[in-house]
């Protein structure tokens, strides 16, 4: 019997990857989609010698650094529910990118370096997490290389999170004496056999056994960790407790060696026991407040990514449109709030750049949409046009850059590049009041480094990106709008506009806004603005 709407939207599991740079993400991603059966092997190996590709990382330029710039979605099903894996970029300069990402995110997976405990970005994104009260699982990477204490990592959790921690594993030592893990709440012990990263492996193949029957193989001192570590989590830390978890007062914590495999399977199973199906949205309809549930049965769903170019053989345009209520069928026609019908007869299912149509999708589910700039970040689309979600916000950039083709001639192509790769959210585009300069915001220099290389690949074009005139840009706002055309009139050389064509006070410094703040009272210089449509 086909399950019903209320059903098809319960098995869904929409979650995000969160960690900063190295921790394993990427590694800990592939083998995911492995034990979820979505892949046969972790990474591509064309040639001995050659560098790994990661399934995740499709971008020319991901390749060649070994990094992740771009968010990527990739659908499975595992043990009876349907996943939307959203892998996000783990550097600091594409923290845009991943704040946009984790919109759509129920739940999230905290990728920790067992040597490092908590770095900069990852504090950055949990307080993300935290704004939007979403769940967090975490894993802690690594237990094949020296580790700091278990207690110690989740003691620096819970004081720099505020974040209850609830071990469902222990580990048996780290590095060189790393033995495995026992199970919290079964007392099964999980040993651990280092596997080459390459080494061909059948997900759920760790035998669970006693740990007794192991207790002669360990390293005494592992031993010694493990049996005492395991008591005082047991007696000292929280047990595990759902409610608290989707709340987001609580993480559970599972350990292993993404690289090894050891642990994926573990953390997997966490997913399916613990993260939430999709969760109510907060929405307004004719102006008023209210919420919409995954199985109200109008489709309604907002953008929160546009990616251009992901088939180079094709120039396309994806805007990709999560889900949050309804059951979508390929064809149907979808309305923004303004009106603007966008007809979806080719929607698309996703595992990184791989992609397939759906001829049905349901609330959790991330489809593409393709479409020719109709579709911006931040837009809502329902059935009715009725339905606006809260808005995405961009934030103010903090590299300012002047864009120019080496060839004069080819001033307008560079134009309408701008502003696809704007509209992506790639980076900022703004327009001064006074001559024809384009000027780029970016939060970090590496989205410069991929502004400029995507151009080249994508675009054809040869851009020199050079130091502009300014150096803050500030969006400015007032209760009265005669006060904003004056300041604008008055401030020619210093204001602009962006892609929306919203009003921009662009500075040379810092002290410059101030002033202008002060000289202002009625007009608002804010470092963010939020998009809904």
């Amino acid at each position: 019997m086909p399950l019903s709407l209320s059903e098809q939207a319960a098995r869904r599991r929409t979650f995000a990857i969160i960690s900063h740079p190295d921790a394993g993400k990427t590694t800990l991603t592939e083998n995911l989609l492995l034990a979820g059966g979505a892949i046969r092997a972790a990474g591509e190996v064309a040639a001995r010698g050659e560098r790994r590709r990661t399934t995740s990382d499709w971008m020319k330029i991901e390749r060649d650094r070994g990094i992740s710039v771009s968010a990527s979605v990739m659908t499975f099903e595992f043990g009876g529910n349907v996943y939307n894996l959203l892998d996000t970029p783990g550097h600091e300069d594409f923290s845009e990118d991943t704040y946009r990402t984790l919109t759509a995110a129920d739940c999230a997976i905290m990728v920790l370096d067992a040597a490092k405990g908590i770095e900069p970005q990852t504090l950055k994104l949990f307080e993300v997490c935290r704004m939007r009260d979403i769940p967090i699982i975490t894993f802690i990477n690594k237990l094949d290389r020296e580790a700091l204490d278990p207690l110690e990592l989740l003691d620096e959790v819970a004081d720099k999170l505020q974040l209850d921690t609830a071990p469902l594993y222990w580990p048996a030592g780290s590095g060189n004496r790393f033995g495995g893990m026992v199970d919290l709440r079964t007392d099964e012990y999980l040993p651990y056999f280092k596997q080459a990263p390459g080494e061909a492996f059948t997900p759920g193949s760790t035998d669970r056994t006693s740990l007794a029957a192991v207790r002669e193989k360990l390293d005494p001192g592992a031993l010694t960790e493990l049996e005492e570590g395991s008591e005082l989590a047991r007696e000292a830390l929280p047990k595990m407790d759902r409610q608290a978890f989707l709340e987001g007062h609580l993480t559970p914590v599972v350990f292993g060696t993404a690289l090894r495999h050891f642990g994926v399977g573990e953390l997997l199973a966490t997913l399916e026991e613990f993260a939430p199906a999709p969760r109510p949205q907060k929405v307004h309809r004719k102006d008023v407040a209210g919420e919409l549930n995954r199985d109200d049965e109008g489709v309604a769903g907002f953008v929160f990514k546009i990616q251009a170019n992901m088939d180079p053989n094709h120039r396309d345009r994806i805007a990709f449109l999560r889900l949050c209520s309804g059951e979508f069928r390929r064809g149907m026609r979808l309305k923004t709030i303004a009106g603007k019908q966008v007809n979806v007869h080719n929607p698309l299912m996703f595992l990184a750049q791989d992609r397939e149509i759906a001829e049905t999708a349901y609330a959790g589910d991330v489809i593409g949409v393709p479409n020719h700039g109709q579709l911006r970040v931040g837009d809502s689309l329902s059935e009715s046009g009725d339905v606006r979600f809260a808005g995405i916000p961009n934030f103010a950039p903090e590299i300012l850059r002047r864009a120019r083709a080496k060839d004069p001639m080819k001033a307008k192509h560079l134009r309408k590049a701008l502003e696809g790769l704007a509209e992506e959210g790639v980076t900022q585009l703004f327009k001064p009041s006074i001559g024809s300069d384009m000027i780029v915001g970016a939060v970090g220099a590496l989205q410069i480094d991929v502004m400029a290389e995507r151009m080249v690949t994508e675009y054809g074009l040869d851009v020199v990106f050079e130091p502009a005139p300014y150096n803050v840009a500030r969006w400015i706002s007032s209760d009265d709008e005669a006060k904003i055309v004056a300041f604008l009139d008055k401030n020619k050389s210093a204001s602009g506009t962006d892609l929306d064509g919203a009003p921009v006070y662009l500075a040379k410094n810092s002290w410059d806004v101030s002033y202008a703040a002060e000289k202002n009272p009625d007009i608002r210089f804010t470092a963010t603005k939020e998009r809904s449509a």
